[in-house]
């Protein structure tokens, strides 16, 4: 029996950078009232305070409620208020270099010919992430914007050769994360099973980029049993299966 679900956040259990719908979030409520629940993202925490953290129903147990931003580089948790438990910081030379690398594929490529909604290179101190199409772009044109993923991976593809030491992964339907070198989604998991002294065969992961070069997929070399989903209502669809069983 799995003892901590876990789960994406983008595309998993909320739209691109939108709230959870108000059934997602009773649904994530009531499974913290049977499991342990953990989300780690490629977003930032004021990321997660506005598509999560705000949306939950009072009935939420937040103390079971374990929170992962960018990548699982930071784990918050909840004792009277959401308290960093940790945070993996760049340095300033590392930031830096991966800013100036971002800056040459972004010519090179004419990305920046497109249309933005925000400032494209978001700088979130444990990470760095590319958003095409900038930060606040609308959903429908992130999702028109790279459906078969061609763009992104291009922009993988230059990307990686200019940056030994880092991992460069796709994230969102329009971004690209990056991390050191070693540093992904499967080391998050892994260090929160090493905090919480729970074993990865104890925990379950959904996402939607469980597919190599996805910024999930390190979760399923590390070994935790994953589950891919195509959009939030496989997910919603899981959620009330597994909370069938546990009746």
């Amino acid at each position: 029996m799995k003892r901590l679900i876990a789960f994406d956040l983008d595309g998993t259990l909320a739209e691109s950078k939108q709230a959870l719908d108000p059934d997602m979030a009773a649904l994530l409520g009531r499974l913290t009232n049977a499991f342990d629940v953990a989300v780690m993202s490629g977003g930032d925490w004021p990321q997660f305070e506005a598509q999560l953290v705000g949306q939950l129903p009072a009935e939420a147990d937040l103390a079971r409620l374990y929170l992962l931003p960018t990548s699982g580089t930071k784990l918050y948790r909840h004792a009277g208020t959401w308290q960093p438990i940790y945070a993996d910081a760049l340095t300033i030379d590392e930031r830096a270099a991966v800013i100036h690398a971002l800056d040459r594929v972004i010519a090179d490529l004419d990305l920046e010919s497109a249309q933005s909604w925000g400032p494209r290179i978001e700088d979130r101190g444990t990470q760095i992430t590319f958003s095409a199409l900038g930060q606040q772009a609308p959903v429908d044109a992130k999702h028109a914007w790279d459906p078969d993923m061609s763009r992104r991976r291009q922009i993988q593809a230059s990307l990686t050769p200019m940056l030994p030491g880092f991992e460069v992964r796709t994230g969102g339907s329009t971004s690209i994360d990056i991390t050191r070198e070693g540093v992904d989604k499967g080391t998050g998991i892994t260090r929160l099973s090493h905090e919480i002294g729970m074993p990865l065969s104890a925990m379950l992961f959904m996402g939607d980029a469980l597919y190599p070069g996805g910024n999930d997929y390190a979760v399923t070399e590390v070994g935790v049993d994953s589950i891919l989903v195509r959009d939030i209502e496989d997910t919603r669809r899981i959620i009330q299966t597994i909370l069938l069983l546990t009746r």
